[in-house]
């Protein structure tokens, strides 16, 4: 597969965004972030427009000089570019019953996540642009770089180029927020979702499974509790780790560890045989991801998402995690060794 093409400030013309009415849907982390770097790079305040209902993140966007819509039909009718920022789960609710009937035919719609597009769950006008402007990063660091001239990583797309001029808006909005100074990788919806799902599906339940085996196991062979949470994770080493593995190589991190260690887990990763993992891999990317089936199923309980108690299926599943060994030993710790954490 070729390379994918990295958008730099070079490749875009921020007079693209002149006149037009840009408006936020949500002011949580990445709207708030998003929002301020758009008008530092000198989108006039006048232009920002910030939807969102009532509460606290509103009056955070006033305290921070933005105007407030709490009619989403306003803002709807005077965007010109639209961020969709809130949750995934309630992005169809919201854009669909109040955005999509009102949305000029020339909007061009911003997602910062593929699911919605992907899935199909978002109603556009054929004559739109639907671009996709996804920063790598949480909200407050796509800020901190910006406020000290740094970039970030950034995948930007066009998923329906309904004016002609999608891919020359998305990237003015992605300078405008930052991401092309450290360069903005061309990229999808179906590419950031699958990689997205994929990493909170496939990779990261597997890590927390060897994570709760390896601590039981230790933990039979006589080793305390306080010693296994500090030396798995509470240390912060494999934090240190991944920033290692961001800023010099996955494999070439490595070096900053004991000899011991480097011939520890260089031939032990090696000896190992990934064909069940691969095969358990790909199960879930294609016939859990892919195929629509965990979207599906995620759809039926968003309502519930909304709910207190065991009535919320989130709350269950936290419940029953905390009945491992390894969260009920952690807990042990953290009260006794509270003065020192």
């Amino acid at each position: 597969m070729p390379s994918a093409k990295i958008y730099y400030d070079q490749d875009a013309d921020l007079n693209v965004l002149k006149d037009k009415t840009i408006v936020f849907l949500g002011f949580g982390n990445q709207g708030a972030a998003q929002a301020q770097n758009l008008r530092d790079s000198g989108i006039p305040n006048e232009q920002i427009l910030i939807a969102n209902r009532p509460d606290s993140y509103a009056e955070d966007a006033k305290a921070k000089g933005f105007k407030v819509e709490h009619d989403f039909v306003k803002a709807a009718k005077a965007a010109d570019v639209v961020f969709i920022l809130v949750p995934d789960q309630v992005q169809p609710r919201v854009f669909n019953e109040t955005f999509t009937p009102n949305l000029k035919d020339t909007a061009a719609i911003v997602v910062a996540s593929g699911y919605n597009v992907f899935f199909k769950l978002l109603k556009f006008k054929p004559t739109q642009d639907v671009v996709m402007v996804a920063p790598r990063m949480i909200g407050s660091s796509v800020r901190s770089l910006y406020v000290k001239g740094k970039g970030f990583p950034c995948f930007v797309s066009v998923e329906q180029d309904g004016t002609g001029n999608g891919l020359a808006v998305a990237l003015a909005l992605s300078r405008a927020i930052g991401a092309t100074k450290a360069g903005a990788i061309d990229s999808s919806v179906y590419e950031e979702t699958a990689m997205d799902l994929f990493a909170e599906q496939a990779l990261w339940p597997n890590i927390i499974m060897l994570f709760r085996e390896a601590f039981s196991v230790l933990k039979d062979a006589g080793c305390s509790d306080e010693a296994l949470c500090y030396e798995m994770w509470m240390s912060k080493e494999p934090a240190e780790i991944f920033e290692r593995a961001a800023e010099d190589g996955f494999i070439a991190q490595l070096k900053h560890h004991s000899t011991v260690s480097q011939y520890g887990q260089l031939s032990g990763a090696l000896a190992l045989d990934g064909t069940a993992t691969r095969e358990h891999f790909k199960n879930i990317l294609h016939n859990q991801v892919l195929n629509g089936k965990f979207s599906g199923e995620f759809t039926k309980i968003e309502a519930d998402l909304e709910k207190e108690g065991d009535e919320n299926p989130l709350n269950v599943l936290y419940k029953k995690s905390e009945e491992t060994e390894l969260v009920q030993a952690e807990k042990r710790v953290r009260s006794r060794l509270a003065n020192l954490l």
